[in-house]
């Protein structure tokens, strides 16, 4: 599974948001998308899960122009996994993740035994097969976040796309499903996430898209490429970039300077 995204413009009437994108990635990737807001992060993904068709440019999927794709056909390639948010309907954990397979059925059709068997099964590569009769808004951010994650590979689509999954977590939380997000790249799924936190691309990134004012202004391994003078140039902070050793190996930490 690939993703190539070439000379990617788009514009919200005059306004110009993504002003000539380009990045490739494959299956096996997690990619962390950088920028400060407005930089064009949500934008981009709007156009590569095909909610946005206006784009000029090229955007790839598995060799397939994505103007060819119905939603349909792209909800079968790419998944996207929403910030967690309070939630309408108290439907168990299973419900929850179960509705991830309705790409898969028939229209009409509600899921049988094979998606029921394929929703708890994603469960259980999340490690939350024992909340499985929980209501959704009983759980924890973080428990929610990774039943999200659940549904959407419900879907059995390769690519994941993630706006700020770490977004109103707690600190442990984070990292929790930081980790199940890098063990699913690691399982062959491509993953591009959107952060706001570039020590998060340092600890779990393969690559880094770093957005400024719509364009890419880098796109590169993290430790190349999210250095003190990007930071400067993309949030206007003056930061250091230091390593903390600790039982789990070195953590880089990037430190504000006192006069900032």
């Amino acid at each position: 599974m690939r993703l190539d995204v070439s000379k990617l413009v788009f514009k919200y009437k005059t306004s110009d948001v993504l002003k000539g994108v380009d990045f490739s990635a494959h299956a096996g990737q997690c990619i962390c998308v950088l920028g400060e807001n407005g930089a064009g992060k949500t934008t981009l993904f709007r156009c590569l899960l095909g909610f946005l068709n206006g784009y000029q440019g090229e955007i790839m999927v598995d060799g397939i122009d994505g103007r060819r794709l119905s939603a349909r056909d792209i909800a079968r390639k790419i998944a996207y996994i929403p910030q967690v948010n309070a939630p309408t309907f108290n439907y168990s954990v299973f419900e929850t993740v179960l509705m991830g397979t309705n790409i898969l059925t028939r229209r009409f059709r509600t899921p049988g035994p094979e998606e029921r068997k394929s929703a708890f099964g994603m469960l259980e590569l999340m490690n939350i097969a024992h909340l499985a009769e929980r209501g959704f808004a009983e759980l924890s951010g973080g428990e929610r976040q990774l039943t999200l994650i659940a549904r959407a590979l419900a879907q059995k689509s390769r690519i994941l796309i993630m706006d700020e999954p770490t977004a109103n977590l707690d600190y442990g939380n984070q990292f929790r499903v930081l980790k199940r997000i890098r063990q699913l790249s690691s399982d062959g799924y491509l993953v591009l996430l959107s952060t706001h936190n570039p020590e998060h691309a340092l600890l779990y990134a393969d690559m880094a898209l770093v957005l400024k004012e719509g364009r890419a202004m880098f796109f590169g391994v993290p430790k190349d490429v999210l250095s003190p003078e990007t930071i400067m140039k993309v949030y206007g902070v003056s930061v250091e970039l230091n390593t903390v050793s600790t039982g789990y190996g070195d953590i880089p930490v990037f430190i504000p300077h006192p006069d900032g």
